[in-house]
């Protein structure tokens, strides 16, 4: 297990001309030369990532943009409300136009309508450097340049657990970050009953650099030691086959209801552990009428679970007893909570946790979202990273991630959010640098109304994207094998000098360097930029890393040493369990910070929201989007397995999964022969929102009433001039609803929505998505 968990680095490969770099996916080395772009894996990496084949066809392709480019509507009208967004044509201008004319809108909107008309649209994930990072870059400029901005806050990954988490048990991080590792599941765990999987397409990447993917070997040793692995997941993927786990498919969306039945058997068995709940739990009594059936004149029992989720009493109860008295690990993971009341699973899991007695203990207790993602269940790094400051924001209003097309389309409207009404404010002007809202924001179709509505659209871009070619401004940026930088997170010990690995395409620039000339337009170059290059921004964010190295007598090398070996390996915490383990062992002295210092099972604080979608314990809520004439089947739309969310789709690793250039959907043989569909064949999925064409793959590994699309195929409309076009390449996000998943946490519920499926029997349509514009 040491070769498997542990961190010895055995240095990049460097040789024969390949330079040191790093991605989400995971470390790497590459060279650029006459046979092209060549990258290999990491050497330390027990299970390297396949995402990064996806560099060598991506580098050069013509869907790269090559300078920057003005929508037509705004540069003969100027800027306003326009629905041409998306449909109108280009002109390609040089960069000082394209600066001088940003430059002046940027000033008009600050000077007229104020910082609290720009909305700062980034959503990360554009680059695992520290330096080069989109999000902080675009919120240091608009700090800087034009005195703040709108915010978003939360992620559509995480949107409702992370408001709901540290009102009840403790801190986001401290739950994903500081918590179970894999370490301890090898070595301590009995029984995992991971509800939505660990699926390890999801824990293969991060959001900084990663150097050894540790999952599948850590579940492949505690199975040897004897763990068992219990799937809840209409997909059997969602565990890898190396944890032997046994499948148990539920009614989508009714993972609820069945941790109610299993709670509600292990209380009338006796087997619950009601001297930790005494202890350590605030409003076991109340939560305890309601399962009891005492509050609402219904026990959820496992005859009831049963009724709603699919899986039969006995099997409830079955697994009530499995779980009773063994070091057990509960995980729920993102997708739950990625649906229409998803507080609820994320809340109830918790609660399951403590009634078996485990939280706090190694390898046991409540691990929210294990597995999704690469640098959870890991050990924190002992020194300081590199951080850019972003500055001093201005503006105070924010809105909830996933509720952008709200806030354009109603201004001035009121909204729920976290206990307080809201109002959405007037949004002129939309700058957006990093991240797609075409992939992974819902309902397309209405999202294209929403953009329409700001007066000015601005996308920093390495290629044309749906949402560069809604924008109105488009400025090429480099991507990161074209730039220097520092790969980082928190969570992993390697540090990695990322080298420029190919000279920038046509005329792209780094975002740095773009708004650093934006910023000299607006009388804030000097204080964005602090008189540093790039270079030497990266020599001072090192620094502290160096400093704090040589404070602890560790080697400290100086950056150009740094630099010239290509990566350095830090130090990080003990694996002693966190704040859990703390407050399991004195929970006096070691309080968590909920209101009552306890685990919060009823939470006084949610329950005076008097929010009906969200009450002050976990609960049951009937769904209002399941199988109905016209739109039977559940629609899982989940993260890819070839890519990063929509990254590089146009990549050679992304493009051959693909068959007849669609994204692959998965049915259930049951399904598709009600249908005459045959695996291989196109299919067109629809709904009342939209309808787009994918092709289908037939087999048992899916529950039957369900099919599974996943996310990131770039939005590819038949004809843009159409309201409601069809979306030829597959993109479940013109099907998904856009809602939040309660008032309480307003989180994206792109998960889970409902559709029919038929055979596409037409002329096959071209795909246009990577052609240049």
């Amino acid at each position: 297990m040491d070769d498997t968990i542990g961190f010895p680095d055995p240095g990049l490969d460097l040789s024969d001309g390949f330079k040191p770099h790093t991605s989400h996916w995971g470390v790497f080395s590459a060279r650029n030369g006459a046979a092209g772009l060549e990258v290999r894996a990491y050497a330390g990496d027990p299970d390297p990532n396949g995402i990064i084949d996806n560099f060598p066809g991506a580098l050069r392709h013509q869907a790269r943009i090559a300078q920057p480019a003005i929508r037509r509507g705004w540069l003969e009208r100027g800027p306003g409300p326009d629905d041409r967004r998306g449909r109108d044509e280009f002109v390609s201008v040089s960069w000082e136009k394209a600066l001088d004319l940003l430059g002046d809108e940027l000033c008009r909107i600050r000077d007229t309508r104020g910082p609290g008309a720009v909305f700062g649209g980034s959503y990360g994930w554009s680059s695992a450097g520290r330096f080069h990072h989109a999000q902080s870059q675009v919120h240091r400029f608009l700090n800087i340049a034009m005195g703040g901005y709108v915010r978003s806050v939360n992620t559509y990954s995480s949107g409702a657990s992370s408001v709901l988490l540290p009102q009840i048990l403790c801190g986001y991080e401290d739950i994903t970050k500081r918590n179970v590792t894999w370490e301890q599941i090898a070595t301590e765990t009995d029984i995992v009953l991971a509800f939505g999987g660990m699926a390890l397409k999801n824990s293969m990447v991060a959001g900084g650099s990663i150097s050894k993917h540790v999952e599948r070997g850590a579940m492949a040793a505690a199975r040897k030691r004897g763990c068992e692995f219990i799937l809840v997941s209409p997909l059997r993927e969602d565990l890898p086959v190396e944890a032997g786990a046994e499948w148990m498919s539920c009614v989508p969306g009714t993972d609820t209801a069945l941790m109610l039945g299993i709670v509600h058997t292990l209380v009338s068995e006796k087997l619950h552990d009601q001297a930790f709940l005494d202890r350590y739990a605030e409003g076991w009594p109340v939560f305890l009428r309601y399962l009891t059936g005492e509050s609402d004149g219904q026990a959820k029992h496992a005859e009831w679970a049963a009724a709603i989720s699919g899986v039969e009493p006995e099997t409830i109860r079955s697994l009530a007893r499995r779980l009773a008295g063994k070091r057990a690990l509960i995980t729920v993971s993102h997708s739950l909570q990625r649906a229409e009341h998803g507080e609820q699973p994320v809340w109830m899991g918790m609660v399951l946790a403590a009634a078996l007695g485990q939280i706090g203990l190694p390898g046991g207790g409540y691990a929210y979202s294990l597995g999704a993602i690469g640098y959870y269940g890991r050990r924190v790094n002992d020194v300081p990273g590199p951080t850019l400051g972003q500055g001093r924001n201005g503006v105070r209003d924010f809105i909830p991630v996933a509720r952008i097309a709200d806030m354009l389309l109603n201004p001035g409207t009121s909204y729920r959010y976290n206990g307080e009404t809201r109002t959405y404010p007037d949004i002129r002007l939309v700058y957006w640098a990093g991240g797609n809202p075409f992939h992974h924001h819902q309902d397309i179709n209405r999202l294209r109304k929403a953009f329409a509505k700001a007066d000015t659209f601005v996308v920093h871009e390495l290629a044309w994207t749906a949402t560069a070619r809604h924008a109105d401004i488009v400025l090429p940026s480099t991507m990161t094998l074209e730039r220097e930088d520092i790969g980082y997170s928190s969570n992993d010990p390697l540090m990695v000098a990322m080298h420029r690995i190919a000279e920038p395409f046509g005329l792209a620039r780094d975002d740095y360097e773009i708004f650093a000339d934006l910023a000299e337009r607006l009388g804030a170059r000097e204080p964005f930029t602090e008189g540093r290059t790039s270079r030497q921004w990266l020599e001072y964010l090192y620094e502290p890393t160096r400093a704090s190295l040589a404070k602890r007598g560790l080697e400290a090398p100086d950056f150009d040493e740094f630099w010239r070996r290509g990566s350095l390996v830090v130090p990080q915490q003990p694996d002693d369990g966190g704040r859990l383990r703390r407050f399991r062992e004195d929970p006096v002295n070691h309080a968590l910070p909920t209101p009552s210092g306890r685990i919060e099972i009823f939470s006084q604080k949610i329950a005076g929201h008097g929010d009906a979608d969200c009450p002050g314990h976990p609960v049951w809520l009937e769904k209002t989007d399941v199988p109905k004439p016209g739109a039977p089947c559940f629609l899982v739309a989940n993260q890819p397995v070839t890519r990063l969310h929509s990254q590089l789709d146009f990549g050679g690793h992304s493009l051959g999964a693909k068959h007849r250039g669609r994204e692959v959907a998965r049915m259930n043989p049951r399904d598709a022969d009600a249908r005459g569909i045959k695996d291989g064949d196109i299919i067109r999925l629809f709904n009342e929102r939209g309808a787009c064409l994918a092709a289908i793959h037939v087999t048992d590994g899916i529950a039957a009433g369900v099919v599974q699309l996943p996310t990131g195929a770039w939005y590819d409309p038949m004809d843009p001039e159409d309201d409601a076009p069809l979306c030829v390449h597959g993109n479940p996000n013109v099907l998904t609803r856009d809602i939040g998943t309660s008032s309480f946490a307003q989180g994206c519920t792109g998960q889970l929505t409902t559709v029919e499926v038929e055979k596409f029997t037409g002329n096959l349509p071209p795909i246009r998505a990577f052609d240049p514009v």
